[in-house]
């Protein structure tokens, strides 16, 4: 079983002979390339567990073909091993400057370039290790915050994370005096589909209205299940009645939509309540809740299955 794979890059074929003939009698696989630009590309092409490159190369210097390595994505991780004629200090130290691994100068032993070579793959496959637990804790990591600004039951943002983002809309649209509006949905009747198909049914059908909710909805727009049967949604750079099409367009594909574990013929409904900015009687985001909140329950008194705005002088006039 072969140690390693090793890109050698020798453009001299007596050296390359002999220093191949050494690694493949220790078990390395060895691809060789004649120059830096085919040994860039195999590097670039192959799965290469170390380089070993010659300082002297017949198109680009081994310290371009270095960099180029170490300044690649796909090849940085690779160690790479110069091998060079000179072997002053100051070459040492300049070739270790641009990148290099290590750093052997011609002529040198077999015994020496193979323990060489073991050392920067033991570090290679450590580094390997470590690179590949961070990667598992940075994924655990995003999988955790996913799940605290989700709701399970239906893949939405929760209410939490959408009164975060709430918050920072409407600060930006106040600001900058831009409309923003606000949807709160509430599904029709929804204790009787619990009550008649039972609450597997209706966690399938919340979760179905969200999928329908996520196709309707814009990127710069958000859709969260705001508690129970009830959805919001907040759509940045819209004013109120232009709201209405978008909620309209959710009414009917909410109405005419077959949910799974249901009767062909049985026709779910939602009603749907707007607020929205500019309105200068919605001062906070509080309010602009409590005017949604508050058309919403007006679609629910007129009938349900409808859509009904609120502003703030209504908000406040129902309160006297």
């Amino acid at each position: 079983m072969s140690k390693g794979r090793i890109l050698f890059i020798e453009d001299n074929p007596l050296q390359a002979k002999q220093t191949r003939t050494a690694l493949e009698s220790a078990d390395y696989e060895v691809i060789l390339a004649e120059n830096g630009g085919a040994g860039f590309k195999l590097a670039k092409t192959q799965p290469v567990d170390l380089v070993l490159l010659d300082m002297v190369l017949p198109d680009f210097s081994g310290e371009q073909i270095c960099q180029w390595l170490k300044r690649d994505e796909t090849t940085q991780s690779i160690p790479v091993i110069m091998l060079t004629a000179k072997g002053s200090v100051e070459d040492k130290v300049a070739g270790l400057q641009i990148g290099a691994d290590d750093y052997v100068p011609k002529p040198f032993s077999d015994l020496e370039l193979l323990a060489r070579i073991q050392v920067c793959l033991r570090i290679k496959m450590r580094e390997d290790e470590l690179r590949g637990v961070r990667n598992q804790l940075e994924n655990q990591l995003k999988d955790v915050e996913q799940k605290a600004i989700t709701d399970s039951g239906t893949g939405l943002f929760n209410r939490r994370h959408f009164n975060e983002l709430l918050d920072k809309e409407f600060s930006r649209a106040k600001r900058f005096n831009e409309p923003l509006s606000c949807l709160m949905l509430d599904l029709d009747h929804f204790k009787d589909v619990n009550d008649t198909f039972g609450h597997p049914a209706g966690d399938s059908v919340l979760s179905e209205i969200a999928t329908l909710l996520q196709q309707d909805i814009r990127m710069i727009e958000v859709a969260a299940r705001y508690g129970g049967e009830e959805f919001v949604l907040l759509l940045p750079k819209t004013q109120p009645k232009e709201a209405v099409k978008p909620a309209t367009r959710l009414l009917e594909s909410i109405a005419t939509h077959h949910f799974k574990g249901l009767p062909a013929d049985r026709v779910l409904t939602v009603s749907i309540g707007v607020s929205g900015l500019p309105d200068p009687l919605i001062a906070t985001k509080e309010d602009l809740i409590r005017c949604a909140d508050f058309a919403l329950y007006k679609a629910k008194r007129a009938g349900r299955n409808r859509i009904e705005l609120c502003d703030g002088a209504e908000l406040a006039k129902s309160r006297l």
